[in-house]
């Protein structure tokens, strides 16, 4: 390597590294000591090893990037732009002001080349995961001898912090069971945190923790040298387990504050900037300054991956012409959420009464399964919780090394791990993934779920055991809050169907979400199947709400509204007010999204706003409800912790019995409503 080579790398890290400062400076707010630390890593990353296009960054065989340390973003903004994606000066000006592209912790549906978004420690470790394991996946389903179509690599920057998250040791270690050998994590190794030295908290050796997980692990003991950190990466690219490197970098390098917590997430200050880049040899007095031999230099080496993607498509076309099936289901399955096969609900089941009962997660894994066989590219599992989720198993097959082209995953007691690693998959795209768990365990994944939901990723979560109808596992297991919850999170859909015709719309619905995550909730117990040829058909779970069964003499007097196992209370309660000459209409209403969706006209259909006298009925909390029943309705939920014991005497005992709705609706009738729910919260 020539002098003027050399010159050129250093230059061209200390211009990534002061944009970044400037960034920071001039928002007065934000990181900016990882980018004057890892700058070098990210360079030798982004010009010696990534395969990318910033003309095309969805390309399907891209080398995967994540800035798991996503409080850094301003080193990703940097390299974004000055490798020629599609992110002017302008908007690195713009860093962290309302409406521009370069966000404080990076988001993905927002900046081209942002794989996924990050910020909360841990969750892109675990993306990153996901995205290894899509990778995997692919490559075994469509490579063939002498075309490979999905061969590419997974990087990120990691930090202390999500070194230390508990989600990323969940994550470390379903990678090194699973021997993903095209992960490859660089670890910003500084001995700081935002609090001060990691010896206050961190002090495990944790490279041979991650030893221990089945990784490759080295180390490089000074970030600065960048021919130590191409070694590294090529040394992990060598071998056939996960990898991490910890290259042991000083926080803020370069800064006066460099090596303490100062610099870690404040803005350095104008003379702390200015004393900065004369340490660099920049002027003092400029700001994002970019010498033209490095603009011109970093431009080039992101032009180069338009020639590789250029290569990889002349070899997806001879792939095309040599298997024309499998080429239209990797197009198919690359082209986004809402793309499916021809044909692929045809086989969805039906059910009638005389099916029996069943309980909604049955439903589900009949459904599911019916959708695995005409949906190819439906990839997912369960946290060890498969048989009681009722998923798809094959028996022992499942994605395993050796088996990468299986679509069945154990995850392994790992919900926090589960849920990013799905957001991870759909973000890599090519797969439609899934997983399972028991709802009451959703709290352990609810970051996942709700960056899943920011990042417009297209995931299915499948939660059963749904309410305190499970009965003897206690309230330790019995969900009570948990579904109110879950609706409080922005653009997800949260579905609890009430019989297994039901479910299988919910699951129908979940396919054809292209930016949405859908929230199956779903039934231990056994329910009975509503007669279809005589209510109203379940597609109506479509649109949310629907009138399941109409009030008998005109216009209703009360309207039922529940969700889930709880129709099948309120649908005998009707009868019964019916004998009492109360005209009682009966909605199931799966999905308040989704209701929330339709246009006014429907909405007044279903829930006349002349008709105030209301009843809800859901086991669960009744914060919410409060919308649909009016200052005239009542809602009967779950105001505190469930009991032990036989379902049926659990229920009955918190009131959740046909008698008990009956009574309620009787009191909504007569106006005292409110005071029965007083005493019923004293009791």
């Amino acid at each position: 390597m020539t002098d003027h080579a050399v010159d050129l790398d250093q230059l061209s890290v200390n211009t990534i590294r002061l944009l970044s400062v400037d960034m920071v400076q001039q928002a007065n707010s934000g990181h900016p000591g990882l980018p004057l630390g890892a700058a070098p890593m990210a360079y030798v990353l982004f010009s010696k090893f990534l395969n990318f296009n910033p003309q095309d960054p969805h390309w399907p065989n891209r080398d995967r990037f994540v800035l798991s340390a996503g409080h850094g973003s301003a080193l990703l903004y940097s390299l974004l732009h000055l490798y020629g994606y599609d992110l002017p000066l302008d908007e690195l000006k713009r860093f962290r002001q309302l409406h521009s592209k370069t966000p404080g912790h990076p988001e993905s549906n927002l900046t081209a080349g942002v794989e996924v978004t990050t910020g909360p420690l841990g969750q892109g470790f675990a993306n990153g995961v996901g995205m290894a394991m899509a990778e995997a996946h692919l490559a075994a389903t469509y490579n063939r001898e002498g075309h490979n179509v999905m061969d590419h690599y997974t990087y990120a920057i990691v930090s202390d912090g999500d070194l230390m998250e508990g989600i990323a040791s969940e994550a470390a270690s379903l990678a090194g069971h699973l021997k993903l050998g095209k992960l490859i994590y660089l670890y910003d190794d500084n001995l700081i945190s935002l609090d001060g030295p990691t010896n206050l908290a961190f002090t495990e050796d944790r490279m041979a923790r991650f030893d221990a997980y089945g990784w490759h692990t080295q180390h490089v003991a000074d970030g600065n040298d960048l021919g130590a950190i191409e070694a590294a990466i090529k040394a992990a690219q060598a071998d056939d387990r996960p990898s991490i490197i910890a290259v042991r970098t000083i926080i803020g390098f370069g800064s006066p504050q460099q090596g303490t917590s100062k610099t870690h997430g404040s803005p350095l200050g104008e003379e702390n900037v200015r004393k900065t880049k004369e340490f660099f040899g920049f002027d003092p007095n400029q700001s994002f300054v970019i010498p033209d031999e490095v603009r011109t230099h970093l431009h080039e080496l992101g032009q180069r991956g338009k020639a590789v993607q250029d290569d990889w498509n002349n070899r997806f076309t001879a792939f095309e012409k040599a298997f024309s099936a499998e080429s239209k289901q990797f197009k198919t399955s690359f082209a986004g959420a809402g793309s499916l096969p021809d044909g692929w609900d045809a086989n969805l089941p039906r059910f009638t009464p005389a099916d029996g009962d069943m309980a909604t997660r049955q439903a589900s894994g009949k459904a599911l399964t019916a959708l695995k066989d005409s949906i190819p590219y439906l990839f997912g599992g369960s946290a060890d919780l498969a048989s009681s989720n009722e998923m798809p198993t094959k028996g022992d097959v499942s994605f395993q090394p050796g088996r990468y082209e299986d679509t069945n995953i154990w995850f392994g007691v790992r919900e926090h791990a589960m849920g990013a690693a799905l957001n991870g998959m759909s973000q890599h795209g090519g797969v439609r993934p899934y997983g399972g768990t028991f709802l009451n365990f959703s709290d352990y994944m609810r970051g996942a779920i709700r960056l899943t939901a920011l990042a417009e990723s297209a995931a299915t979560f499948v939660f059963t055991h749904d309410s305190i109808g499970l009965g003897e596992d206690g309230p330790t297991h019995q969900p009570v809050e948990q579904v109110v919850g879950l609706r409080t999170i922005p653009n997800i859909i949260v579905l609890r169907p009430a019989d297994a015709n039901e479910t299988v719309e919910a699951w129908r619905v979940a396919m054809l979400q292209p930016k949405t995550p859908v929230v199956l909730i779903l039934s231990r117990q056994k329910l009975p199947v509503l007669d279809q040829t005589r209510y109203g058909s379940a597609r109506g779970l479509e649109k949310g709400a629907y009138i399941l069964s109409e009030a008998e003499g005109g216009t209703p007097d009360l309207i039922l509204i529940a969700t889930g196992s709880e129709v099948q209370l309120v649908m005998k309660a009707q009868t019964e007010l019916q004998k009492q000459g109360v005209k009682a209409r009966v909605v199931s209403m799966p999905s308040w999204e989704l209701f929330e969706k339709q246009d006014k006209a429907y909405q007044h259909e279903v829930l006349p706003p002349t008709v105030r006298k209301r009843l809800s009925v859901e086991m669960g909390s009744p914060i919410g409800w409060h919308k649909y029943v009016t200052d005239e309705g009542a809602s009967l939920s779950m105001n505190r912790f469930g009991l032990s014991g036989p379902a049926d005497e659990v229920m009955a005992y918190f009131g959740f019995t046909v008698d008990n709705v009956v009574k309620k609706a009787q009191a909504v009738m007569a106006g005292n409503a409110e005071e029965m729910e007083e005493k019923e919260v004293l009791s």
